[in-house]
């Protein structure tokens, strides 16, 4: 639940709350992630969610869509899906002589991505354009996606077969990758004991419109965000730039993110200015995977971003 000091109307924050209580409801002992989606839904980006299968990666996404009365489409990434299965193709219409183009199911406002490192490079390739800007060029031809676009991606562990990894520019357009994880004893006991997580999601009402997410989205843009804080955002990226095991540290949108992300935290919990702890609970999330360990490095991605945020003081 969000804290009542917030600048954004009370209904508003209301719904809100509603919202991120109606996951919860849903996929059971998952506060701390359930929270992270919507800190990436809030800040304008993009989800990663990366785990071993039947955790609740799918679950999580189709009960996002459910709640936030976004249009939806999922599609299930595999390694014969091309790039014009999701973005779509023009076909030729002879009454007209022309080719007419046909959208695909990127053309929503949240897509599931289910399994994208099943698919070639190439076809995880083809989310670039409109994961950055929310638009789509067919033939010369550039036509805008419905705001608010959200991309939800769920990934198996890159040593299970049939997958591939996702290149450096397709990962760097995810602002969060997260995992869930096993659930607690009693969070599992709680589900086992429920009815069908089909049935549960079936239920679900939408707690928020298009209009109120975007609304959202400006009042996260607006959270103040100190000299202080944004001099510290810059020393976690000079501190990734600068350490030994890392070959290649964190890039200006790196930074961008993690102050939107930050932004969205603190506006989550009832503020309207973010703090350091609002940075520092989102870092790991927005940094790990877009760190490039060097060759000699002994640990992996997630537990240097945390090295950075121990390393890195709060001036």
């Amino acid at each position: 639940m969000i804290e009542s000091r917030t600048e954004i109307p009370n209904e508003l924050r209301d719904c809100l709350a509603r919202a991120i209580a109606q996951v919860n409801t849903v996929v059971l002992g998952k506060r701390r992630e359930i929270r992270l989606a919507f800190v990436c839904l809030l800040a304008g980006g993009h989800l990663l969610i990366e785990d071993l299968p039947g955790v609740g990666k799918t679950t999580l996404a189709h009960a996002l869509a459910a709640t936030l009365g976004l249009g939806f489409q999922r599609v299930q990434f595999t390694s014969d899906l091309l790039p014009s299965d999701i973005i779509g193709v023009g076909i030729y219409e002879r009454e007209t002589n022309r080719f007419k183009f046909h959208p695909g199911p990127l053309f929503t406002q949240l897509l599931l991505a289910d399994e994208i490192n099943r698919a070639m490079p190439k076809t995880q390739s083809a989310l670039l354009e409109a994961m950055a800007e929310e638009q789509v060029t067919v033939d010369g031809t550039t036509h805008r996606l419905a705001p608010p676009f959200f991309v939800v991606a769920t990934q198996n562990p890159l040593d299970f077969a049939g997958t591939y990894p996702l290149p450096d520019s397709q990962l760097d357009r995810f602002m969060l990758r997260m995992s869930l994880g096993y659930p607690d004893r009693e969070a599992e006991r709680a589900m086992l004991a429920s009815a069908d997580r089909r049935g549960v999601l079936e239920a679900l009402s939408p707690c928020l419109t298009p209009e109120q997410i975007i609304e959202l989205r400006h009042a996260c843009a607006s959270v103040f965000a100190s000299p202080a804080l944004i001099a510290y955002v810059q020393a976690l990226l000079d501190a990734s730039r600068q350490h030994a095991d890392i070959r290649i540290g964190l890039s200006p949108r790196a930074g961008l993110a993690l102050l939107a992300a930050a932004r969205a935290h603190a506006l989550l919990s009832g503020r309207s200015h973010a703090m350091p702890e609002d940075v520092q609970a989102v870092f790991p999330f927005v940094a790990a995977h877009r760190l490039t360990p060097g060759a000699s490095a002994r640990v992996d991605r997630d537990k240097l971003a945390l090295q950075l945020l121990e390393s890195t003081p709060v001036s």
